[in-house]
C-alpha cells in the first residue's frame, strides 16, 4: 500500500471543536453505525471538505478509519489536497482494472487510508451498483472502525442513494442561507427511499458574526481559549 500525504485544511478553534462534536455525536450514534455516507443538496456546500475533516477527527482519535472519495463525476479531493502521481481510484477498481490494494492509500502519521474516485467513467451509478463496490464495503467493516464515503450531491444525480442502500447510515451537509427548505425536503425524502437511517444534518458555512450567541460569546470566549492553548 502507497504513502501518501495530505494538505493540511486550516481550521480555527470553533472548527476544530466542532468537528470533535460531530465525531461524538457519531461515537454514540451506535457501533453498529460503521458505514456512514455524507450527501448534499448541491455542489460546493462543502460537503467533502466536512466529510474529510471528520476522518481525519476520527482517526485522530485513534479509530481506523477508511476514507471513499466515491464522486466519480466530479471529484476534487485529488487536485485540492496536491496528492501528485498517476493515482488509481475507485473507477479503476470497480471496472476491473485494478486490485483493490492497488488504489489503497495509506494517508501518512495517521490511522486513515484513502481510496481516490480515479478517472471519470461513462458510467458511475451503474458502477457504484455492482457486485464490487458491495464487496469491498463488506471486507471494510471487518478491518476499519469507520468507513467515510463521499458521495455526490442527491439533489444532481441519484448515485449517493445507490450508496446508501449498502451503508449504515447516512449525514447530510447543509449549506446555510443557500439551500430552500422545501430542496432540501425533496432530497431527505429521497435518501429515505434508499432504506439507508438518516442520522442527521451537518449545516455548513455558518455566519458566526450574525449570530449573536455564538458570535460574541462563543467566539470571544473560546477563540481566545484556543489561541493561549496554541502557544502552551
Amino acid at each position: 500500500m502507497q504513502e501518501i500525504e495530505l494538505k493540511d485544511i486550516k481550521k480555527d478553534y470553533r472548527s476544530n471543536e466542532a468537528y470533535k462534536s460531530l465525531r461524538t455525536n457519531i461515537e454514540f450514534s451506535g457501533d453498529d453505525n460503521k458505514v456512514l455516507v455524507f450527501t448534499s443538496c448541491t455542489p460546493n456546500e462543502g460537503k467533502s471538505t466536512v466529510t474529510i475533516s471528520l476522518a481525519q477527527s476520527l482517526a485522530e482519535a485513534g479509530k481506523k478509519v477508511l476514507f471513499i472519495d466515491a464522486d466519480l463525476r466530479k471529484s476534487v479531493l485529488a487536485g485540492r489536497h496536491r496528492v501528485m502521481g498517476q493515482l488509481k481510484g475507485l473507477s479503476h477498481f470497480l471496472s476491473g482494472q485494478a486490485d483493490l490494494g492497488d488504489v489503497m492509500y495509506r494517508v501518512k502519521n495517521t490511522n486513515m487510508v484513502m481510496i481516490f474516485a480515479g478517472v471519470v467513467p461513462p458510467n458511475p451509478a451503474e458502477l457504484l451498483g455492482n457486485k464490487r463496490f458491495e464487496s469491498l464495503l463488506v471486507s471494510a467493516r471487518k478491518s476499519y472502525d469507520y468507513v467515510i464515503i463521499d458521495a455526490p450531491p442527491l439533489g444532481s444525480v441519484i448515485d449517493a442513494a445507490i450508496i446508501a442502500k449498502q451503508s449504515d447510515a447516512s449525514i447530510l451537509v447543509i449549506s446555510a442561507n443557500t439551500i430552500s427548505h422545501k430542496f432540501v425536503k425533496v432530497v431527505k425524502e429521497q435518501l429515505a427511499k434508499s432504506g439507508c437511517p438518516i442520522l442527521g444534518v451537518v449545516l455548513n458555512k455558518v455566519d458566526m458574526a450574525q449570530n449573536k450567541y455564538y458570535g460574541k460569546y462563543y467566539g470571544k470566549y473560546y477563540g481566545q481559549y484556543g489561541e493561549s492553548n496554541s502557544h502552551e
